[in-house]
This record gives C-alpha cells, structure tokens and sequence, in this order.
C-alpha cells in the first residue's frame, strides 16, 4: 500500500505544478517568451499530435519525456523568481 500513497502524492504533486505553470501564464509580469514555450509545453503534453508518434518503440515515448521538460525548464529560467514563488504562494492558499 505504500506505492499506492507514493503514486497518489506524486498525482497531487504534478496537479498543484500543473495550476503552478497556468498561474504563471496568466501573471502579468511573465515575459512573453516564456509564457509562449510554457503554454506550448501544457499544450504539448494533453495535445495527441507529437512530434514522432507513439507507435515508434522508445522513440515515440522519448519525445514526450524530452520535448515538455525542455519547454519548461527552458521557460522558467527565463521568469522572475519573484513571479514563480508567488504564482506558488497563491496555489498553496488557494
């Protein structure tokens, strides 16, 4: 049972990072670039169109491991810190 709790606070982890990256996106200090790739990253990761398809062994599932972390990290480097810990705060009240 305990990789069952283990999966359900990775489930809320990814959730509360996921409203993380649409509160940042809806800040009015994050920069365009960066609001550009991090919606291309959310966008990416629900869309069903990938870059190579799934169907390709490894590959198809290695797309999707490298392009949305890339997107992000990439993003966030480039928004004040100031921005993201508030975007943070505000989900953590929320």
């Amino acid at each position: 049972m305990a990789t069952l709790s283990a999966w359900r606070q990775l489930v809320a982890k990814v959730r509360t990072e996921i409203n993380v990256y649409r509160r940042v996106l809806k800040h009015p200090r994050t920069p365009c670039l960066p609001r550009w790739l991090l919606g291309f990253a959310l966008l990416y990761l629900l869309s069903p169109v990938d870059l190579v398809p799934d169907w390709f062994p490894i590959i198809g599932q290695l797309d999707d491991l490298l392009v949305v972390p890339f997107l992000i990290i990439t993003a966030l480097k480039r928004i004040p810190p100031d921005v993201i810990e508030e975007c943070r705060r505000d989900e953590i009240t929320a």
